[in-house]
């Protein structure tokens, strides 16, 4: 498959989700995914297991949008750097490295998050997410989950 194909594949599947239509999720999912697909940033595996997850996002940020303001795709790599905006209107579980797992109640906050992804593509279906960094650090602070200051101007 083309890398501009590769490419087309990641953008129709924001493109689905941003529209929150659940169906058309499904069927791209279904489409474009490997019926043993991993996710290792969430440790997700399956493509059944993934519409799961699709599905607890929309609860939980139902207004959720992603805005890809770079792709690129070399090999069987694609890489999406992004920025979400959306509320926090559902529970969260995440991980804090100095804490380890956190759960946060419903704060219905609004949140912005950027990051970049990294899918690997073989024969036209997505087998992997391979990678997935995000400003977890701001995200945290933006629902109340972390408070950190500036540095004084004299901090050497």
């Amino acid at each position: 498959m083309s890398l501009e194909k590769n490419k087309a594949m990641i953008r129709k599947m924001v493109e689905a989700s941003n529209k929150r239509n659940l169906a058309k999720i499904n069927e791209i999912i279904d489409e474009f995914m490997a019926l043993d697909f991993v996710d290792h940033t969430s440790q997700v595996r399956g493509r059944e297991n993934v519409k799961q997850e699709f599905i607890k996002g929309l609860k939980n940020y139902p207004d959720l949008h992603m805005t890809i303001e770079d792709i690129s795709a070399e090999g069987d790599k694609v890489w999406v750097r992004f920025k979400d905006t959306g509320t926090h209107t559902g529970e969260y579980q995440g991980y804090l490295p100095s804490i380890g797992k956190i759960t946060l109640a419903p704060t219905g906050k609004k949140f912005t998050m950027t990051g970049v992804l990294i899918y690997r593509i073989v024969h036209g279906k997505i087998v992997e997410k391979e990678s997935g960094v995000y400003d977890m650090l701001d995200f945290y602070k933006q629902l109340g989950a972390i408070e950190y200051k500036e540095l004084p101007e004299d901090f050497s």
